[in-house]
């Protein structure tokens, strides 16, 4: 199945293709997808392991270069642009979030979310860090460093530091994965909050249908294609049924 491309899309792919290897032992990891993400919209990409959902958002990012097709961020196509400019533009327009928090350890939670802007070469303004320290609720944290802080703080400090700049697009690869289950419904609801508050753009791959449950649209990936899609889904019991259908389709 291929999604339909619409005009203005914060993120879109034309037949992004990626393969690993050459001749016979080539892996198509991404198999000419096409798909676009709208502005202030919450997508949720699942599949089986080996689907290629991180491939898709590691593609969709320009952390890794597809190997045919076109990706766009914010209008900008990635295809022609220099590892410098690529860089500079990840650095201007996509937020990042990680299972594993990727925190600076010797800095303090204040330094982490002002870091972006810092390598963006901008100088914050007056209290723009502490409000979005405000809005993950963590003022109070401002001076901790990440070893003393729980996993749910760290995970809303990298949420906040991926918001500070007001990316095109926040990226989330597996943001609860290492969380329990208060904390893993804190990060869900700051994500929610960051589409319908901001009108943020947030695509995020996990594997856990009470996660794909908040986003407006879940994604189905199987063998590098889109093989399926929920719109406004009902619930994770929708979502769970439908991905126990996809592992089980070719056995």
């Amino acid at each position: 199945m291929t999604t339909t491309l619409q005009i203005h899309h914060a993120v879109e792919l034309w037949s992004a293709t990626r393969r690993y290897g050459a001749g016979e032992q080539a892996v198509t990891a991404l198999d000419q997808v096409s798909v676009g993400f709208a502005p202030a919209s919450f997508t949720a990409v699942m599949g089986p392991s080996g689907s290629g959902k991180s491939t898709l958002l590691h593609c969709a990012a320009g952390l890794d270069r597809v190997t045919a097709g076109r990706v766009l961020i914010d209008g900008v196509e990635l295809t022609p642009l220099s590892e410098k400019a690529l860089t500079r533009l990840r650095r201007e327009r996509v937020g990042f979030v990680f299972q594993a928090f990727n925190l600076v350890g010797a800095l303090t939670a204040e330094q982490n979310v002002e870091l972006p802007l810092r390598l963006a070469g901008r100088r914050a303004q007056r209290g723009q860090v502490r409000a979005m320290l405000q809005e993950v609720g963590l003022a109070d944290r401002a001076g901790h460093r990440p070893s003393e802080l729980s996993g749910g703080q760290q995970q809303r400090v990298a949420i906040a530091r991926a918001l500070v700049t007001r990316p095109a697009v926040l990226f989330a690869d597996e943001p609860t994965g290492a969380l329990d289950n208060t904390a893993s419904r804190e990060v869900l609801r700051l994500l929610r909050s960051a589409v319908d508050r901001h009108a943020q753009t947030v695509v995020m791959v996990t594997h856990d249908p009470l996660a794909a449950a908040h986003a407006d649209r879940v994604l189905f990936l199987a063998d590098g294609v889109i093989v399926d899609e929920l719109r406004e889904p009902r619930g994770a019991e929708q979502i769970a049924a439908r991905m126990a259908h996809l592992e089980t389709r070719d056995v």
